[in-house]
């Protein structure tokens, strides 16, 4: 059931505008002046400069003591070099929106602009609405989420909930997808360097060589998934890189490993967190090497309130149908800092369907992920996502 009320030609002229000119995390001035023109053109309060390029916009309804409504955009972009060949291809070499935050940015907009429409004269809804357009989501470690809750995101603009939603390719448009409960996976960062004695390769007695713990390590860390955690429960443990060494004839002194870790709970995050450093150092004590574990925790899990779920719910099976709806998809072993918000806010995030939207040279090659120099938003998904958020809008104000 979509409204009218969105100017869909404008949201996809936003779209496009801001995908020809993608910003990496904390450098989205072009697009957070965009955001700002749009917002105070149409009757916002804005408020800029948190976390350096975040906006939020404000619109009060009646007299403002009914709920006090928080919905997000991401508005960054990631350092790859376009592949589509479309059109509104990317004008900025090396940069490109490989994740959809171009239309994320395009869809609240356009929800803005109709909801600023239903604002003017109406005497039936009450409460206030806080647009968060968000900076630096993919930068990981903190982000731009945690950032702007630092700097008091939650204090200036005190939420009753909060939304938000990402595209996903390979759910048709005009379908959603969500749980409550944990719905994405904490990501964390690990770095581990081995210290040993180098040498020649001949002489193998005379080094300590750290390469045999690196080795170990490596075999070692899949057997925690295996064997320290509930078969029912999600723990992914993957080693993105290994170094060592320069020549084949020569024994190393030191070797490097870097793991990305990832749970669908908190206190598997926790387990696998105590084991891998307990894993390491043990390891390496038995090959008679030293190692360093530098433990970097990233995005939490992310976590759906199940009122807000509920409700979500409700609303997304009038935008979709209620058999377009599917509120008890499986969890995801991607990350999104969103999970931060929903640390301090009850709320929902939600996946909507991107559908088929690989393009190489500007012509269709068929299904592709994000992050990936291929992908490009669907611009048939603007239309779902802006009702989304408007007949979400007017549930809770009315």
């Amino acid at each position: 059931m979509l409204s009218t009320d969105l100017d869909l030609a404008a949201m996809r002229e936003w779209r496009h505008r801001i995908h020809q000119h993608p910003e990496l995390g904390f450098e989205e001035s072009s697009t957070s002046r965009l955001v700002e023109d749009c917002l105070r053109q149409w009757g916002y309060e804005v408020h800029t400069g948190l976390a350096q390029t975040g906006i939020v916009g404000t619109l009060v309804f009646g007299d403002g003591t009914g709920p006090r409504l928080g919905l997000r955009a991401d508005m960054d972009a990631l350092p790859i070099q376009e592949a589509t060949g479309l059109p509104w291809q990317s004008r900025i070499a090396g940069k490109m929106h490989a994740c959809g935050h171009d239309g994320h940015t395009a869809i609240l907009l356009g929800a803005a602009q109709a909801l600023a429409r239903l604002h003017t004269g109406n005497e039936t809804c009450n409460g206030t609405l806080y647009l968060i357009f968000q900076p630096a989501e993919e930068v990981g470690g903190q982000g731009g989420a945690q950032l702007m809750i630092d700097e008091g995101l939650f204090e200036l603009f005190p939420c009753d909930a909060v939304f938000a939603l990402h595209n996903y390719p390979g759910i048709p448009v005009g379908q959603c997808a969500f749980r409550s409960g944990p719905f994405m996976c904490s990501s964390d960062k690990v770095q581990i360097r081995f210290s040993g004695k180098g040498g020649h390769g001949g002489l193998p007695q005379l080094a300590v060589d750290p390469i045999q713990p690196t080795a170990a390590t490596v075999m070692g860390l899949q057997s925690l998934i295996s064997r320290n955690l509930d078969p029912l429960d999600t723990g992914v443990i993957s080693v993105g890189r290994m170094s060592a060494g320069a020549l084949y004839n020569i024994i190393p002194a030191k070797s490097f490993l870097e793991l990305s870790v990832r749970a669908l709970q908190p206190n598997v995050r926790e387990t696998l967190h105590k084991r891998i450093l307990e894993l390491v150092k043990n390891t390496a004590a038995a090959y008679g090497c030293n190692a360093d574990v530098e433990y970097e925790y990233g995005y939490p899990v992310l976590i759906n309130s199940e009122n807000e779920a509920r409700t979500i719910a409700a609303v997304a099976g009038e935008v979709f149908g209620p058999e377009n709806v599917n509120s008890d998809a499986r969890p995801l072993t991607s990350s999104e800092d969103f999970a931060y918000m929903l640390q301090h806010k009850p709320g929902c995030y939600v996946l909507i369907g991107n559908g088929d939207n690989g393009f190489e040279s500007g012509n269709r090659i068929g299904p592709c992920s994000v992050h990936n120099p291929h992908y490009d938003f669907n611009d048939e998904a603007l239309a779902g996502g802006g009702q989304l958020w408007v007949n979400l809008a007017i549930r809770y104000f009315s």
